[in-house]
């Protein structure tokens, strides 16, 4: 049984060998005998192609680089999955004027990006902090992207602060047009030619959901005016909508398998029940039933507030949620299998954080629990929550895949 059979079977409550691993890399440093070189030299860290369109990478990295890093999981006996970053559009009449300035009350470096719509102008002002990143981790860019999580602490102004800026979004962030409809599609060709090669599964991040607000609005300004004006926030959510629809959809002409939607900012970190009930659901009800159109998988991720917010996400049809963490969401292993147990498919069951500090024998410990407690429903991937890091040791990694070895079969 290949990654993809493993991986899709284990979506669906079907028989199965063992429970998938799969290991997200955001900058992980794995055993020297397992890097390679590319354009840029010697690959020292890992990332993936989810990356793409979100973040700026210290090192090029490219699909051929998710290949090799797809080849060289398969060595140790890992599963993988390839991710792909579904692109956008932006209306042609836009134009785009950047700037830097000098803030010398803040003593920093202001980035500013003019965005000239047929609507008016939108103008995004962001810090440049400079602070030191150590190696391997994505860096802050020398412009300001409208969609990146370094934005969001560090806006001066954020790219709608105001109601009057909500209209402009739908010139930035739009439906594919047909050259990226054709440049992906081709791309796409040569991921599912790879990845039939290999087999693993492919997985689509077409969805920004409410992470596309918070990039937008920022934290306060999104939850303040969801509460103070939900008319215009209700307008945001549907412009963003538009465009992860069809993104979506886009998506699924494709040979992918599952489909994404982020969330890590749709949380109860951010959102009360209610709001998440109004403004979430309601979209993700649509874009499961998209995906299940073109028999596909529907993915959801959320690392906190999963006991509250997962059962309405399994009544609107996610298929699989991304995530169980028993450290930062500290819901317990227990009320997982009484929430979730062979209803949707989870993945999680270890912190990648946690695992950096444990020893061997706490690893292990970890890894078989997690195998017995959720591997018995069936619909179980065990996956360090949520990603390998640049200061994730190798041989933490090592010990898990050990321990996931030894306790896969006895689930």
């Amino acid at each position: 049984m290949n990654s993809r059979e493993r991986f899709i079977r284990s979506l669906e409550g079907r028989d199965h060998d063992y429970p998938p691993l799969i290991c997200w890399c955001f900058g992980f440093k794995p055993d020297p005998s397992l890097l390679w070189n590319n354009s840029g030299g010697l690959v020292n860290y890992w990332y993936t192609m989810r990356l793409e369109h979100i973040h700026t990478l210290p090192i090029p990295w490219s699909i051929e680089d998710d290949f090799k890093r797809v080849e060289k999981w398969q060595e140790l006996g890992v599963d993988d999955i390839l991710d792909v970053s579904v692109p956008w559009g932006i209306d042609d009449s836009v134009k785009v004027e950047d700037k830097l300035e000098k803030d010398e009350k803040a003593g920093c470096i202001l980035l500013i990006r003019n965005y000239f719509t047929p609507a008016g102008r939108l103008e995004h002002v962001v810090k440049k902090t400079g602070e030191k990143v150590e190696p391997g981790w994505v860096i802050q860019p020398n412009f300001v992207p409208l969609f990146e999580d370094y934005n969001i602490p560090r806006a001066v102004k954020h790219a709608v602060s105001g109601v009057e800026d909500i209209e402009l979004v739908r010139f930035l962030y739009r439906s594919p047009d047909k050259d990226t409809d054709k440049s992906f599609k081709a791309r796409m060709e040569k991921v599912s030619s790879f990845a039939k090669a290999k087999g693993v599964p492919v997985q689509a991040w077409s969805a920004f959901g409410m992470d596309a607000v918070v990039w937008l609005c920022g934290v306060e300004g999104s939850i303040f005016m969801a509460m103070d004006n939900e008319n215009a926030f209700q307008s945001l959510v549907e412009t963003i909508f538009e465009t992860d629809y069809a993104r979506t959809e886009l998506a699924c002409q494709t040979d992918v398998d599952i489909i994404v939607q982020r969330g890590w900012y749709s949380s109860t970190d951010f959102w009360s029940p209610e709001l998440f009930n109004k403004f979430c659901i309601p979209f993700v009800q649509k874009l499961s039933d998209l995906v299940h159109n073109y028999k596909k998988k529907f993915a959801y991720v959320v690392t906190t507030g999963v006991e509250i917010i997962g059962p309405e996400l399994v009544e609107a049809g996610v298929d699989l949620i991304y995530f169980i963490d028993p450290v930062q969401d500290k819901i317990t292993l227990e009320r997982a299998v009484e929430l979730f147990g062979g209803r949707v498919a989870v993945a999680g069951g270890i912190n990648t954080t946690a695992l950096s500090k444990m020893n061997k024998s706490e690893i292990e410990f970890s890894v078989e629990r997690a195998l017995r407690m959720l591997g018995g429903s069936g619909r179980f991937i065990l996956q360090p929550v949520d990603a390998l890091f640049p200061d994730t040791p190798w041989e933490k990694v090592k010990a898990l895949i050990d321990s996931w070895k030894k306790y896969r079969s006895s689930w």
